[in-house]
């Protein structure tokens, strides 16, 4: 059992094991030990002491060192060998679970909670061990990254190329996790080209579709995803399109779960439909087009670029420090859904935001086939000006706003180099992933 939350303290950290705990997160009082004197506003990208900050004159300003740290939970791990002397054990495996240890401090008569009767829980539990006895607790049977590993064999390490076309179903988590993995210890986090390993899906995928992918990995996926579609991911490229012959409109039906794109720092993600709520949270850098999204989008982004083909809901842009959105605000009521104490909402009229605004819808058409994407781009001139672009206000000192635009600009134009330069390499004997453009 693992355990956080306003833990300070050798006692937190006994008190926690007594009452089952194996596991113990330190989260607010680590992150003093490093330095943090708590301004509370991590969300306006003016840490005072340059830890939540993407400035690069504020992340100057700090200090910490990997040593305050350690020294800081070594002072803890002291406090729970005194606290367990004191009550007469070597180990704190042997206090796990020992509730019957503790005793309820009396009420007095003006307390609030002088009624409550803790006896049940500072009972001792009865059979087995009450403390954690495996060293994992892996779920039966073998993960789909698995078999799809050893279908590529060596192509990872040859730096060759491979296509394969697979089942899944909601029960296969994290798929495209452990190849990552794979080719960052071979590579690291340059990983392979673009395509290297081009893998299709159908069906329903389980949550965590895509996370931590890395360059070099493009996942399709025709059919619907959970939450955390492409968490953390670094690179690579993720779409999700549905069933070719598909009666609903795409930009009406929600395709993936919450919090979709959740700290990426980079690669692609084109989902022809809509997400749920959270979509792009502390987004770092990654790229996406998706056809609607549910509350709180953008929230705590710091960079990469969004654009949102459809509805949004409410809180857009919370805490939005860096990065931009461009949103089609087809009823002109987009500004009562935006958050606006950090971000702005303009028109699109600069021709770098129109040209990367358009690269990135044509790049949706061409991975989805999205027939919202084909619509848009056939009647450009009356749908641009229906775009408005999201980002946050100019700061005195910080970067021209335009900067992430060309920055964003140049890197796909690499990305296409790298693409169209690619020497291909013979893949394995795999079926070939059909095309995912819809009719």
């Amino acid at each position: 059992m693992a355990v956080d939350g306003g833990l300070h303290t050798g006692r937190d950290v006994v008190m926690a094991a007594l009452l089952g705990a194996d596991r113990f997160g330190f989260g607010t009082t680590a992150l003093i030990a490093i330095g943090c004197k708590m301004a509370r506003q991590c969300h306006l990208n003016t840490c005072p002491v340059g830890i939540a900050t993407q400035a690069e004159e504020m992340r100057e300003k700090y200090f910490g060192t990997p040593e305050m740290l350690i020294q800081f939970l070594t002072h803890v791990g002291d406090d729970v060998r005194e606290i367990l002397a004191s009550l007469g054990y070597e180990r704190l495996d042997d206090v796990i679970g020992r509730a019957d240890l503790l005793t309820q401090i009396e009420a007095e008569e003006g307390d609030r909670w002088r009624g409550v009767d803790l006896s049940k829980m500072i009972t001792r539990t009865l059979g087995g061990p009450a403390h954690v006895v495996q060293e994992r607790n892996d779920r039966p049977g073998s993960p789909l990254d698995d078999g799809i590993l050893e279908d590529i064999g060596s192509v990872i390490e040859d730096g060759g190329t491979f296509r394969g076309s697979y089942e899944i179903r909601n029960r296969d988590r994290t798929v495209g996790g452990r190849i990552s993995g794979r080719i960052a210890m071979v590579y690291g986090n340059a990983g392979l080209p673009p395509g290297s390993i081009d893998l299709l899906f159908r069906g329903s995928a389980g949550q965590s579709f895509g996370a931590w992918l890395i360059n070099g990995v493009r996942l399709n996926l025709v059919g619907e995803a959970n939450d955390y579609v492409a968490k953390g991911m670094s690179g690579g490229e993720v779409t999700i399109c549905p069933p070719p012959g598909s009666r609903f409109l795409e930009q009406k039906a929600t395709l993936v779960g919450n919090t979709v794109l959740y700290g990426a720092t980079g690669g692609d993600l084109f989902i022809a439909g809509g997400a749920g709520e959270r979509f792009a949270v502390r987004n770092s850098g990654g790229r996406a087009v998706v056809e609607g999204v549910g509350d709180h989008a953008c929230e705590y982004m710091t960079g990469g670029v969004v654009v949102i083909l459809g509805d949004t809901g409410r809180n857009l842009g919370a805490g939005m420090s860096n990065g931009m959105a461009y949103v089609l605000d087809e009823y002109g009521d987009l500004a009562s859904r935006l958050n606006h104490d950090l971000v702005e909402i303009q028109s699109v009229t600069h021709a770098e935001d129109i040209e990367l605004l358009k690269v990135m819808i044509e790049r949706h058409y061409e991975r989805t086939g999205s027939r919202r994407a084909q619509e848009l781009l056939g009647d450009w001139e009356e749908a641009l000006p229906k775009f408005r672009k999201i980002a946050p206000r100019p700061v005195p000192g910080q970067d021209d706003p335009m900067s992430e635009v060309r920055r964003q600009l140049r890197s796909l134009e690499e990305e296409v180099g790298l693409v169209n330069g690619a020497v291909p390499v013979q893949a394995r004997n795999v079926p070939s992933a059909p095309s995912l453009t819809t009719p």
